[in-house]
């Protein structure tokens, strides 16, 4: 069986549906090929005990009317299909610290996010103020942050060389207020060595302009974006693992599919991790430098996730997110753990369904996992559409990390254990083989102050008719893929060009 398309997605993550839908309303016959039995990559969701649990989106950022991610979204024609919960304004992220009772609110809105850390840091305005200052400044030398025609931002070498704790760390001697600025950086796997502030100002910004919740699981974004790619007349085929791309004359004509199928096209954006996507295709269809320089970047560091599933009208909903560090002098250096500290940071999130504001029914917790810990199962290979048991050993291994993680719960929320109903968990290995991630990365390829190039990948590859679309590209989370897909866009049908489409499409709404 084949079949011949202008464009060929592999991968339906967001970039992958984001670039389908712009390719597809451009005229072009696209279609998106995807291993799993669910669409969307880190948009997918799962259920236990009739709980609906996120994978991979815990909370957007920018999409209150007028936002960058808003107007992305109604260029996309998907708001509309969208139900959200906006965040707790005064709080919606809250770092703490063992042995401090105290929450540290970040809110939303800098006037309001100033006011709320004035309350506990009286005396440190100078400091706050230049945060916010430096914050936006930044995001301002990224042009489609903001939604702009611009020079592009690499130009700007500078501003990839200032660390995030090193910023931070200049700009006051308190050490809590330190930590409470940066108590965030799970967000992108911050290191206090290398981390760049662009990385922290692109992360947190659009949360502190608002934060909200996906009311049911952020999956409602992965069907309105596939009704919109099919309205446009697009193709989307889950369970068609790509396991081959074929070559003639230095060009990628076709892929194959585990299925049996050849799927031809005359142009092809992978979605999935670049050092991925070259073991597919083969090295030797590049040059041995293109190839060592994807090969040597390194992945951030993967996590594992606890799912409790909640007893009804037990444990009271929190319309905010917890970022939890047991040293307050440590928080740059969280991933370094060893057996025994471990976890020595942790993010908790809860979902939330329609009209159950009062109980929640769900809570993940987050933490950092190295990849490493997976050795004696990395061959073992699990997912939906292909299952297969990794053994008892892993069940065990699960169990007594959750078990470690439930007892540090408790120090929190002393009565949390009363209110478990049944416990589930993923590791690195779970991210590697669902979502695609090379060793289970939580957020694409380390970006190191130190060697700003190192981690650089062009939408375009080695391969004219070959492009690289997902969060590897420059920036993680769903704003920041949203924008790799128009980046990966633009390099087909012009940066001006598509911009301006997108522009056009949100002053329409603003004039209706």
């Amino acid at each position: 069986m084949s079949e011949k398309y202008d464009v060929v997605i592999i991968g339906s993550g967001l970039g992958g549906l984001v670039s389908a839908i712009i390719m597809a309303r451009e005229g072009y016959s696209v279609c998106v090929l995807e291993k799993n039995q669910q669409f969307g990559g880190n948009l997918q969701t799962f259920v236990r005990e009739k709980t609906i649990f996120d994978t991979g989106v815990h909370y957007i950022g920018g999409l209150s009317e007028g936002q960058n991610l808003y107007r992305y979204f109604k260029y996309l024609d998907i708001l509309d299909d969208i139900t959200l919960q906006k965040m707790d304004e005064d709080g919606f992220d809250r770092i703490t610290f063992d042995n401090d009772p105290k929450e540290y609110r970040h809110a939303q809105g800098y006037e309001n996010f100033k006011k709320i850390l004035l309350e506990e840091f009286p005396a440190e305005e100078e400091a706050i103020d230049a945060y916010c200052q430096k914050m936006k400044e930044t995001c301002s030398f990224f042009p489609l942050y903001g939604l702009k025609l611009g020079k592009p931002y690499y130009e700007n070498t500078s501003l990839f060389e200032v660390k995030a704790k090193e910023f931070i760390d200049s700009i006051t001697n308190n050490e809590k207020l330190k930590a409470v600025l940066g108590g965030s950086n799970l967000l992108y796997a911050g290191e206090g060595s290398r981390t760049p502030f662009y990385m922290h100002a692109l992360s947190v910004n659009s949360y502190i302009e608002s934060s909200y919740r996906c009311i049911n699981g952020g999956s409602q974004i992965t069907k309105a974006l596939l009704a919109r790619f099919r309205e446009s007349g697009g193709k989307a085929l889950k369970r068609h693992e790509v396991t081959k791309f074929i070559t003639e004359n230095g060009v990628v004509t076709a892929v194959e599919t585990s299925n049996g199928k050849t799927i031809y096209g005359d142009t092809f954006i992978s979605n999935v991790d670049p050092k991925m996507t070259l073991q597919m295709i083969g090295h030797d269809h590049f040059r041995k430098s293109y190839t060592s320089r994807i090969e040597n970047i390194e992945s951030t560091v993967a996590a594992f996730s606890l799912y409790l599933v909640l007893k009804p009208n037990c444990f009271k909903y929190l319309n905010y997110n917890y970022y939890h560090f047991k040293n307050y002098r440590a928080i740059w250096d969280v991933h370094n753990y060893t057996q025994e500290s471990w976890p020595e940071a942790y993010m908790i999130s809860m979902g939330i369904k329609k009209d159950k504001e009062e109980y929640g029914d769900n809570l993940t917790v987050m933490t950092y996992m190295r990849f490493d810990e997976m050795e004696p199962w990395i061959n073992t290979f699990n997912t939906a559409a292909q299952k297969n048991e990794r053994g008892q050993t892993y069940d065990e291994f699960k169990a007594y990390k959750s078990e470690i993680i439930i007892t540090e719960l408790e120090k929190k929320f002393p009565h949390l254990r009363n209110c478990i109903q049944s416990v589930h968990a993923s590791t690195p290995l779970s991210y590697r083989d669902y979502i695609g991630c090379n060793r289970g990365s939580m957020y694409g390829y380390v970006k190191d102050a130190n060697n700003p190039l190192k981690s650089f990948v062009s939408p375009r590859t080695k391969i004219k008719n070959l492009f690289f679309t997902g969060q590897s590209l420059n920036m993680h989370g769903i704003l920041g893929v949203t924008i790799s897909g128009v980046v990966t866009c633009s390099e087909i049908l012009g940066g001006e060009y598509l911009l301006n489409k997108i522009l056009e499409a949100t002053k329409k709404e603003e004039i209706t």
